[in-house]
């Protein structure tokens, strides 16, 4: 068994569409209508065309605001993403704009940081230890 696909709750998905691609660097794999205004929006690492798929999947359901408002009040990520260099990214990002949470915090041997994605969500970014 492994993980073939994910998603993220977005409140927009023209917005997270630019964010997720423009912005953090993955690639559209699928853009297939769903519905009227709807969309099978997904995005893959751009190293990794063939690995998991993150869906940019519409906020509509109920549940998802209160859920989502819970875990942002308390800061807490929606998903984590590994990158090399967690400093790296942070000001990379930063001079693109991104809001973080959370400074690059090191616990033992794990380095991260939380940021907003402009959709409603907070995502970590770790390091992983070697």
């Amino acid at each position: 068994m492994r993980i073939h696909l994910t998603s993220v709750f977005v409140d927009d998905q023209a917005k997270a569409e630019h964010f997720y691609t423009e912005v953090l660097g993955f690639v559209k794999k699928h853009d297939v209508p769903v519905g009227e205004t709807d969309r099978w929006l997904t995005v893959v690492p751009p190293d990794e065309p063939d690995g998991v798929e993150l869906l940019l999947e519409p906020a509509g359901h109920p549940a998802v605001k209160p859920y989502r408002d819970a875990l942002v009040k308390d800061g807490i990520p929606l998903a984590q993403f590994a990158v090399d260099d967690v400093r790296a990214e942070y000001e990379r990002l930063r001079g693109l704009g991104v809001r973080f949470t959370q400074e690059p915090l090191e616990m033992d041997d794990i380095t991260f940081a939380v940021f907003d994605d402009t959709c409603g969500n907070l995502i970590q970014i770790a390091t992983q230890p070697q």
